[in-house]
């Protein structure tokens, strides 16, 4: 089997693995966060979790790319800033900035996301800096302005909702509140909104399978998971303001 086969079968693995997930998600809510609890084997600080468990999405993802023919050429290197705008992020400085230094997560948990992102680094890599053809002037089409905006705009999303989130909290504090400004006044989970609307940038401004497949996994992933918190806080929280949808602003 040739590797542009093997880069084909793994992204139409990855858009059933979204399937997947999204169907057993509905049904099972992934025991990390508010919603930790026994009989999921053992665990470890979840600090320690993300950095483990997002390290391939920034480390391996490098590697793949730079071993890509066309990696040093401008339009990757564009699509390689704005991947690890997001992941050095999520990898390093998010875990670091935790307040409850003493939550626990799944080692199982740990593994499974540690799978998906090698999964996920290598299709993605491999597409934007070997397989994939982008001329510098890919730079000025209508389609990567298009799908770069709507990532920035995702990522002040996502950045600015987990700030509100901290600020709930002092360091040590483990107890729970309502969010309120930004998007909270209209969803439960504007950071998950904003990670959707990032990974649909991707996927629009690389015009590949393998971002759609990603862009595609985020949505299962997580609009199962913003249904549960929606759900958690509304019983959690008898003033909880029931205008308020669980992801995206007066449809769901």
């Amino acid at each position: 089997m040739s590797e542009p086969q093997l880069h084909g079968y793994l992204v139409f693995a990855t858009f059933v693995l979204a399937a997947i997930s999204f169907l057993l998600l509905l049904g099972i809510t992934a025991p990390y966060g508010r919603h930790l609890r026994s009989g999921w084997g053992p665990t470890l600080p979840a600090r320690t979790g993300w950095i483990v468990m997002e390290s391939p999405a920034t480390l391996l993802f490098g590697a793949v790319y730079f071993a890509g023919d066309n990696a040093l050429t401008t339009a990757p290197l564009v699509f390689l800033a704005l991947w690890q705008l997001h992941y050095i992020n999520r990898t390093f400085i998010y875990p670091l900035r935790m307040r409850a230094t003493n939550k626990r997560m799944p080692i199982l948990i740990v593994a499974i996301a540690t799978l998906f992102n090698c999964l996920n680094a290598y299709i993605n890599a491999r597409w934007i800096s070997h397989f994939g053809e982008y001329a510098t002037s890919w730079l000025t089409n209508s389609t990567f302005v298009l799908g770069t905006l709507c990532f920035l705009v995702g990522w002040a999303v996502n950045q600015h909702s987990d700030a509100i989130l901290r600020r709930l909290r002092r360091p040590m504090d483990t107890h729970y509140a309502t969010p309120r400004g930004g998007l909270y006044r209209w969803v439960s989970c504007p950071n998950y909104f904003g990670e959707m609307l990032e990974w649909l940038g991707w996927a629009i401004a690389t015009w590949s399978l393998a971002g759609a497949a990603f862009a595609v996994f985020t949505a299962a992933n997580l609009i199962p998971r913003a249904l549960a918190n929606h759900r958690w806080y509304q019983q959690q929280f008898a003033d909880y303001p029931p205008s308020r949808r669980a992801l995206i602003p007066y449809l769901l």
